[in-house]
This record gives structure tokens, sequence and C-alpha cells, in this order.
């Protein structure tokens, strides 16, 4: 039996696969914002038909989003489904510390599980 090679990742996916540091940032934070709303999506039980209407689109698309395709889908579209959907959306920016030459793209999701009085 032969060993497998194992390497460490960065802790960047995107950059690993080989993306630059431009395109991976914009990789990830697109994969936060669609996993945001995916969230959003199956937390209130909504079938594809029912998200599509409250997003504007059609049931094809939110199958795309729903199967994490981010082909076509801007970081503004996606910030804009979220906000029809209710979310608040915040980015923050700020300066780089010292002795790091470019800045890096961070994108977390808050889930707050709401009680439901019996």
């Amino acid at each position: 039996m032969t060993r497998a090679t194992v390497t460490k990742g960065s802790g960047n996916v995107f950059r690993d696969l080989g993306f630059s540091a431009e395109k991976s940032a914009e990789l990830i934070l697109k994969s936060s914002l669609l996993q945001a709303l995916q969230e959003t999506i199956k937390d209130r039980g909504w079938k594809q038909v029912e998200a599509a209407a409250r997003l504007g689109i059609d049931q094809a698309k939110v199958s795309k989003l729903l199967a994490g395709q981010m082909a076509g889908f801007s970081i503004e579209r996606l910030v804009n489904f979220l906000s029809l959907l209710g979310q608040d959306v915040e980015v923050t920016v700020r300066k780089a510390p010292r002795g790091r030459r470019l800045g890096t793209a961070l994108a977390r999701t808050t889930r707050k599980i709401a009680k439901v009085a019996g």
C-alpha cells in the first residue's frame, strides 16, 4: 500500500486551486454570500418556486443557486437577494496589518435561531 501525499492547505481553497489573490478574494466573498442565501431559503422551508417569486427570478436560477453555482451571479446581485429576504449584509473595510502588502476578503455569517412561542 502506498502512502498518499498530503499538502496542508493555505486556508483559502481558491488560492490552493490556483486562482489569483484578487479572484480568490472575490470567490470567498461570493461563496459566503451564497451560503447565507442558501441557509436563509432552507431555514424558511421554501420550495424553489416560492424562493424564486420572492427573489424575482425564475426557478431554474434558484436551482443553480441552491446547487452552489456562482457563475452568472455578481456580488451585488447576491447582496440584493439577501436584502430581499430581509437579511442585513455588512461590509467592513480596515487597513491590513503591518507587514502584509495585500488585504484579504472575509465574510462571516451570523445565524440567530428564533424561538417560537408555544
